[in-house]
């Protein structure tokens, strides 16, 4: 099993982007109201779930990094995010992963050149 994310990904940037927002709000003492999050249109609920991923890749990466460097890093931490997701949420594709049935695998594909570039296996599939 393949788990494929793409660069220059518009969901990622945007995701980014939102979670930024958040943080700027938030250094200037703007409260966010849960009300507001309930009005949001579907678009902004994705982005705003995919904020913790688009933190994460942003703790992986040196303070200062660029919102382009945060987006382009956070295509990998969502390969490796749906992944974890896989062997939690899948009974049957983890214990297929587990007796080496099957193997799952990430990658990211680069839109500009046609690259592939193989991330390898989820660090939790040593666990299992």
């Amino acid at each position: 099993i393949m788990v494929l994310g793409h660069t220059k990904c518009g969901a990622m940037a945007g995701a980014t982007q939102t979670m930024l927002s958040a943080q700027k709000a938030a250094e200037n003492g703007e409260p966010v109201k849960p009300a507001a999050i309930e009005q949001k249109t579907t678009l902004e609920k994705l982005l705003h779930g995919l904020g913790t991923v688009a933190k994460q890749a942003q703790n992986e990466l040196n303070p200062g990094a660029t919102a382009d460097q945060i987006a382009a890093h956070t295509v990998n931490v969502n390969v490796f995010s749906g992944m974890a997701r896989l062997l939690s949420y899948s009974e049957i594709i983890r214990e297929k992963v587990k007796s080496g049935e099957v193997e799952l695998h990430g990658a990211v594909y680069d839109i500009v050149s046609g690259k592939v570039t193989f991330l390898g296996q989820h660090p939790l599939q040593m666990c299992l």
